[in-house]
């Protein structure tokens, strides 16, 4: 774990139930392309060992969290919004952690946690195209048919890419998300990343998100603690029961077992 004050250090010195039908069988050395779960993800996407999902959850929640370290005008151009955070972050979080990786990002420093084994972004039978983006299980056709795609909205990643697994916060674990939709506003729905401990802070139990462009500005990466956010100013933002605008806490289909 890194303090904030490290960090800057470092920074100065490199300067949803079961389907009733028959699995599909995929024959040896390639694709399987069952959907277990009906939720539209394919098998060859889910990380099937605790391993694989350690090592998500880890990269996952270390990028997003990172980049709330980075001044502005060093964040890659894409994170302008929450769920472009969270996009960000997922993608990255299934390539290979190698050097090459780290300078492209213009990392500062990188964990020693292993990388995902199941696969390696993009090299997958979907290629670059990870975001389910229309309902209903998966089939071969999705391949190319425009089910999946490289872009995908706060919403659609709620309806399509996880699932739900508690109102309750204090079951959260690291790389859950938190959904929100707030019918008062033009974009209803924002989503939040459940963080924990963190990656940089020894303690604490943080959670971090993009604002979205605010008072006619891009907006920032915020990372207020749970208890901060259940005390919120604004009832509408806190993550408990009670509030009609919180949907709940999420996790990524890929980790659905």
């Amino acid at each position: 774990m890194w303090s904030r004050a490290a960090l800057v250090a470092i920074i100065t010195l490199v300067a949803c139930k079961h389907s009733p039908r028959e699995p599909l069988i995929a024959a040896a050395g390639s694709p399987d392309y069952s959907d277990q779960f009906n939720d539209g993800t394919p098998a060859f996407l889910r990380l099937d060992t605790e391993e694989d999902r350690r090592a998500f959850r880890h990269w996952f929640t270390f990028l997003a969290e990172s980049q709330y370290y980075r001044q502005p005008t060093r964040l890659p151009r894409e994170i302008t919004d929450c769920a472009a955070l969270l996009r960000f972050a997922y993608r990255e979080a299934l390539r290979d952690h190698n050097g090459a990786w780290a300078s492209e990002l213009d990392l500062d420093a990188v964990p020693s946690e292993a990388s995902v084994r199941k696969f390696t972004y993009p090299r997958t039978p979907l290629g670059a195209a990870l975001f389910r983006v229309r309902p209903g299980p998966f089939i071969p056709a999705n391949l190319t048919d425009g089910a999946f795609a490289q872009f995908a909205d706060a919403s659609t990643l709620q309806r399509f890419n996880t699932y739900l697994v508690t109102r309750d916060i204090r079951r959260a674990q690291p790389g859950d998300l938190l959904f929100y939709r707030q019918l008062e506003q033009n974009l209803p729905f924002h989503a939040m990343l459940y963080l924990g401990r963190g990656n940089f802070e020894p303690s604490g139990n943080w959670i971090v998100y993009h604002t979205g462009p605010l008072a006619g500005g891009p907006g920032e990466i915020r990372r207020p603690t749970v208890a901060e956010l259940l005390r919120h100013p604004s009832p509408r933002w806190r993550p408990n029961v009670g509030n009609g605008a919180f949907l709940g806490v999420y996790r990524w289909n890929i980790l659905r077992d």
